[in-house]
């Protein structure tokens, strides 16, 4: 008898939540409890009044898990709307990083070629070492922080990634 495993994929969804305490730990401990996994979380207040926040959560998973997670946030009491960016067409998803990288010599220019290549920008440079900010989509983080650990990669900050639909209509 042969096993079918379906494929597992990305998804990159958005949450309109009510500014409240605990929502949080609300919407992470669902994801705990059944043991689905988050790649990236971000949050901010997206309210004039401070009332509402947006939550972009990037997951992974077959198909009908992904349904599974949109259905489970769709039910928690503070949430008003999950959209999935992946499954209702293009968006734009963008990542910020803070990449440390310390080296002399021809690590030193070679990190700096690196950079530039990349268009992250130094943000603070010694004799030693440069914090390098980059942004762009999560894949183009990924390589030039592989890239940076060839030539003196010390430590890295992440944002998660925060998404938006393309066009005129709000999501």
């Amino acid at each position: 008898m042969h096993i079918h495993e379906e494929a597992v994929e990305r998804h990159v969804l958005a949450l309109l939540v009510d500014n409240e305490a605990g929502i949080l730990a609300r919407i992470a401990g669902m994801f705990t409890s059944r043991g689905y996994n988050i790649d990236s979380l971000t949050v901010a207040d997206i309210s004039e009044d401070h009332a509402v926040s947006r939550i972009t959560i990037a997951t992974n998973g077959p198909p009908h898990v992904i349904e599974q997670i949109i259905s489970q946030l769709d039910r928690l009491v503070p949430v008003h709307s999950v959209r999935d960016l992946t499954e209702s067409g293009p968006h734009v998803q963008r990542e910020l990083a803070l990449v440390k990288v310390a080296g002399k010599g021809e690590n030193r220019i070679e990190a700096m070629r690196l950079a530039d290549a990349y268009r992250a920008r130094i943000v603070d440079a010694s004799t030693e070492s440069f914090i390098f900010e980059i942004t762009g989509t999560p894949d183009k983080i990924e390589a030039f922080v592989a890239l940076m650990r060839e030539v003196g990669l010390v430590e890295v900050g992440r944002t998660g990634v925060v998404a938006v639909g393309r066009g005129p209509d709000a999501g």
